[in-house]
């Protein structure tokens, strides 16, 4: 991997930290460092998933709203229905993951473009979500639903609970992708199909377990939104998949698959959640920010296309 993929986006975080440093006394503090992964922690968890679908070269437009169905699904089961809450929570992850499974069959068996089929299932989860809900958000949540939400005392500091399970979920992914054959069986399709499949690999199964794995991650992500809202919103998630997108690209992993590092996604998703964050403190307009976000995204993929052409 170039190195310029590996560091640049460690640099530009490092950067931007010490820039809002200069800009505001309360950048640096630690209460306000554990704001912004709560901010980041829904994308951040979302961002998992996308880096694996991306790393495959596919793309996946529907995580954010399926992610909102899931959501739905478990507040609803758990407050209008009365189910155990720990079973909800369970329903709400397999409709993520049944979603997931539905993305990576159509794309497998039917060879539809993975655009045309997550922009397709958008739809189809933005509309159960809305029909099911009636487009009113659910409250009075039980307690085991917004447990993700609460938080402990590092010094000073409070930390969510949530906050801590998306990091685990990073290790574990790191883990996967680097240390184990399937994470190295999925840079091998997004470098070669047709060269891994020669090489042993099932990658009809493979595809359709890496979206499946994404859908349940979209449900783990589900849960951290209902836990930090407190409620269950059909609205939420309309953009997150291109948060998550952008996350992913800024992280260093190429869109035309095969290459990147997930924890370069992690330190995506904190390189903007540091901009907007820093921006606010500095009492900088929103739309800056989506301007700013806007041109780091272009030039991740202008570093990414460069690298490919020297190599």
């Amino acid at each position: 991997m170039p190195p310029i993929s590996s560091f640049g986006p460690f640099i530009a975080l490092l950067l931007a930290c010490v820039f809002f440093s200069f800009q505001s006394e309360r950048f640096l503090s630690g209460q306000n460092f554990s704001l912004i992964l709560q901010q980041v922690m829904v994308v951040g968890a979302i961002a998992i998933g996308q880096t694996l679908i991306i790393l495959t070269a596919g793309i996946d437009l529907s995580c954010g709203m399926i992610m909102a169905l899931g959501s739905i699904v478990m507040t609803k089961f758990a407050v209008d229905h009365g189910m155990d809450p720990y079973l909800a929570i369970a329903c709400g992850l397999a409709v993520c993951t049944l979603f997931g499974f539905l993305n990576g069959a159509l794309i497998t068996f039917i060879k539809l473009p993975p655009f045309i089929v997550t922009l397709g299932t958008l739809n189809i989860a933005f509309a159960i979500t809305q029909i099911y809900s009636e487009a009113q958000t659910v409250s009075g949540l039980p307690e085991p639903l917004t447990f993700l939400g609460n938080t402990f005392k590092i010094g000073d500091t409070a930390v969510t609970y949530g906050t801590v399970l998306m990091l685990g979920l990073y290790f574990v992914a790191w883990y996967v992708l680097r240390e184990t054959a399937p994470g190295r069986h999925i840079y091998a399709l997004g470098n070669n199909p047709e060269a891994a499949r020669l090489m042993g690999i099932n990658t009809r199964r493979q595809f359709i377990t890496v979206y499946t794995l994404a859908g349940l991650i979209y449900g783990v992500a589900a849960l951290l939104l209902v836990s930090r809202t407190g409620v269950g919103d059909p609205n939420a998630g309309q953009t997150d998949n291109l948060d998550s997108i952008t996350a992913v690209v800024l992280g260093g992993t190429s869109l035309f698959g095969g290459r990147g590092v997930i924890l370069g996604t992690l330190i995506g998703a904190l390189i903007v959640g540091v901009f907007r964050n820093g921006l606010t403190l500095m009492g900088v307009a929103s739309v800056y920010q989506i301007l700013i976000t806007g041109i780091l995204v272009i030039l991740a993929v202008t570093t990414d296309q460069l690298s490919r052409r020297k190599g």
